[in-house]
């Protein structure tokens, strides 16, 4: 059980620490942690106990470490199956109203407080009243699963975060709600060491899908902070090369302008033609470091209120050239109107939309729909394009990558500049796509940009 216990702790230990913000994952700390108090008592009975009882015979510490045991055995045998209910409340939140968010977690409280307070003692033979516990506690693991299993996830990457989620959670946490509480109201005691065996295929399983797949949606939030880093970097970069090329390339033009005088006044066309290619090539670099400033620069928020269809429009009426065999298909919510800034989001919407046109050459359809989704709009911009590969799109969004390599014009920015509009309005830009079949572009803003 030692394994078991400092696999459980160590697990509530990171989960807390990588988003200590996030309800989600402090409850799924909480449930890791109340299992870890279970092992514990099980370390200090089989082990702890009898060798202090063998080594200092003192029956003071030996009832002392006893009650310990008592306390920790209880926080596990209460605590579990209420920190999975609150999981499984705070992971699908969607149907629940202010007042249930409010009172839930109180009445939920209750059975747990009135077992302590009026069932019989703990003794090591008989932790807890085992039936009257299971009217509880095994409801409380098998509706808090199906809630988790029915959360509806819209947007692909989730869903997909979701699936693994399910996967990993929720049959380790029912083989524990039968083991400790149902098998033990029919008698049959002391399942819980089987738990080894569960966590020995689960921890390596947990582990696998954290970091290849995404467990409660962090593999996203970690890629995402990857991916600020790394913007912020390049934010950085430009605008210390942008200044210092803009410096050399003045004083290369002073230089120049000199010798091309030089050159006039001497009738030396030879060498004013060169003069003037080195000229060109001056204000090339300077306008490519320029453009790729433009993209990556930090520009502050002028954050009006919008009607998004109105600016959909205004987005797509400059494209019309472009859209001749392609048919537009916009299904916005009427009068939805965004805390935005309009200018930082038109471009957004073109860079999309210009990408989407792109991916049908030979025409085909772009719908442009909104959607809610929990506490967010979402907006799709989906084509029924080429698409992209799985390796391409795991890439997209990285600066400086680029799928139009016969362009000089592209940087590869675009979309890198889309996702850090997004972001600065507290929202998030997320692709799915299949080859053959189109992409699709989601992007998501959080109620609180909604003008009322």
């Amino acid at each position: 059980m030692l394994f078991v216990l400092f696999a459980l702790w160590i697990i509530a230990l990171g989960l807390v620490m990588i988003d200590p913000r996030s309800s989600t994952m402090r409850w799924m700390s909480a449930i890791a942690f109340t299992g870890g108090f279970g092992a514990l008592a099980a370390v200090l009975s089989e082990t702890f106990i009898p060798y202090i009882q063998q080594t200092v015979p003192n029956p003071s510490i030996s009832a002392m470490l006893y009650r310990f045991m008592g306390i920790c055995s209880l926080i596990s045998y209460y605590g579990l199956p209420y920190s999975f209910a609150m999981l499984s409340l705070s992971y699908n939140a969607v149907w629940q109203k202010p007042v249930v968010r409010t009172w839930l977690p109180i009445v939920l409280l209750l059975p747990p407080i009135a077992c302590l307070l009026f069932t019989p003692g703990y003794t090591e033979e008989m932790p807890i009243a085992f039936p009257i516990v299971a009217l509880w506690a095994v409801p409380y693991f098998f509706i808090g699963a199906a809630l988790i299993m029915m959360k509806k996830e819209r947007l692909p990457a989730l869903r997909r975060t979701h699936l693994f989620t399910c996967l990993a959670l929720l049959p380790p946490i029912l083989c524990v709600g039968v083991l400790n509480y149902v098998m033990p109201s029919f008698g049959y005691y002391r399942m819980w060491v089987y738990h080894v065996w569960i966590l020995a295929f689960v921890v390596p399983f947990f582990i696998f899908t954290f970091f290849k797949y995404g467990f409660l949606g962090m593999r996203l939030f970690i890629e995402r902070r990857k991916l600020d880093s790394t913007l912020r970097a390049i934010t950085s970069g430009t605008a210390i090369l942008n200044h210092a090329i803009k410096n050399d390339v003045g004083k290369m033009r002073l230089f120049l302008e000199k010798m091309k005088q030089h050159a006039e006044e001497t009738h030396q066309t030879e060498l004013m033609q060169d003069i003037e290619v080195v000229m060109g090539s001056s204000q090339h670099i300077r306008d490519m470091i320029s453009r790729v400033h433009e993209q990556t620069q930090e520009l502050p928020l002028r954050v009006t209120p919008v009607h998004l269809g109105e600016l959909l429009e205004e987005v797509l009426l400059p494209l019309q050239p472009s859209l001749a065999k392609i048919a537009p298909q916009l299904n916005i919510s009427e009068n939805l109107t965004l805390q935005i800034d309009r200018i930082q989001m038109a471009e957004t919407l073109t860079n999309v939309l210009m990408n989407a046109i792109d991916a049908m050459p030979q025409g085909g359809e772009l719908i442009i729909r909104t959607m809610h989704a929990k506490k967010n709009i979402v907006l799709e911009i989906k084509d029924n394009g080429i698409g992209m590969e799985k390796d391409v799109l795991k890439q997209v969004l990285e600066p400086f990558y680029t799928t139009k390599s016969g362009s000089h014009n592209n940087f590869g920015l675009g979309l890198a500049y889309c996702y850090s509009v997004m972001k600065k309005h507290g929202g998030t830009l997320e692709l799915s796509s299949t080859p053959g079949k189109g992409t699709s572009v989601f992007l998501t803003f959080p109620s609180s940009r909604i003008h009322t």
